[in-house]
């Protein structure tokens, strides 16, 4: 069977693809004159595919009451948990019996019946390496929330700062980001285009009311997006240049993550690859109009986390533009607002989802 660089998606598969220079056409997505990758004749993925596959274990070996919601197919598995390929899960089953035939003719159950990871069934191996222990997140921010605000002991600090080590961006000086707020025709001036002064800072997704953080971004359209700017608004945009070089938390890392480029034990990474998601969507998450300040505990904890582990900031995923990134930076010292520019909004582009 012939495959291509196009139908994966995990960046360390495509990478080792396109490294052995074979190009032809292919027969999962139809690309021609692609990088290639024979089933047949070549094998180099077949032992970091069968690495991931011996973190799982088919059902007929799992403990009887082993929870079902932790079940899935392989297929499904590689699509959505660790967003390996960029074609179907009918497609992705034929293709990895295909490239880990091997493993296939010895462990055909584990292509075919529900799979699940053992450790997430094992209480000890949770408490140990698992971000959030044996809890949820849900359970999780119900205790911080109404129990116990400052000390926490759902999250296990050394696994997620371990995790945040592997997720580390740098940033020169000289680096321009971007903040926008309404204003009128005239503008705001440089001086006015900061962080709030601390007796008007409001909570947010990354930082306690009265605790600084400046929130920027990496384009003009996504920070315009980020402050709710409405038809016929003036908007003021600062430029802001880096100072000094900074280190980020980048949990947009997480779009593009790779078991493969970690050199994690997989398992350990099985086990926290979703709450890991999780932190990111949350702290990704608009600000909502009623929305209620204690809905931020959980985010704000993260991020005095990572504050406290000596990053300059966080830089995490819009969800308001499809192509922009936002960044929580702790000390605003670290830019300088060197310009304003004053834009006028003509036109709105709304969109909508059915939710019910």
């Amino acid at each position: 069977m012939i495959c291509c660089i196009e139908c994966f998606r995990d960046t360390e598969l495509k990478s080792m693809i396109s490294s052995y220079e074979k190009k032809g056409d292919c027969e999962i997505c139809g690309a021609k004159d692609t990088y290639i990758y024979d089933t047949v004749n070549d094998n180099y993925l077949a032992e970091y595919l069968d690495e991931l596959l011996d973190v799982y274990t088919y059902k007929e070996r799992l403990p009887c009451d082993y929870p079902v919601n932790l079940l899935n197919n392989l297929s499904k598995e590689l699509v959505e948990k660790w967003r390996m390929f960029n074609i179907s899960e009918e497609k992705v089953r034929e293709l990895i019996i295909n490239i880990c035939k091997e493993k296939y003719d010895s462990e055909s159950k584990l292509f075919i019946e529900p799979i699940g990871i053992l450790e997430l069934y094992d209480k000890d191996y949770l408490e140990k390496n698992c971000i959030l222990k044996t809890h949820q997140w849900e359970s999780f921010k119900y205790s911080i929330t109404n129990i116990n605000r400052f000390h926490s002991d759902h999250i296990n600090t050394e696994v997620l700062g371990k995790l945040f080590g592997n997720m580390c961006s740098e940033y020169k000086t000289g680096t321009i980001l971007y903040r926008a707020r309404i204003s009128d025709e005239s503008g705001y001036k440089s001086k006015d285009m900061g962080a709030p002064p601390p007796r008007l800072i409001s909570a947010g997704r990354a930082n306690s009311e009265g605790i600084s953080c400046l929130y920027l971004a990496d384009n003009i359209d996504t920070t315009i997006h980020e402050i709710r700017a409405r038809d016929l608004d003036y908007i003021s945009v600062g430029s802001f240049e880096l100072k000094k070089n900074i280190k980020v938390v980048d949990l947009s890392y997480i779009e593009n993550f790779s078991p493969f480029s970690t050199g994690y034990d997989l398992t350990w990474l099985a086990v926290n690859i979703e709450l890991l998601k999780k932190i990111g969507k949350e702290i990704s998450k608009p600000l909502r109009r009623q929305d209620s300040i204690l809905d931020y505990l959980p985010t704000q904890y993260i991020s005095d986390f990572v504050k406290h582990l000596g990053y300059d900031g966080i830089k995490y995923k819009s969800t308001l533009s499809s192509d922009g990134n936002n960044f929580a930076i702790f000390s605003e010292k670290n830019f300088k607002c060197n310009k304003v520019e004053v834009y006028h909004i003509n036109e709105l582009e709304y969109h909508k989802k059915k939710v019910k």
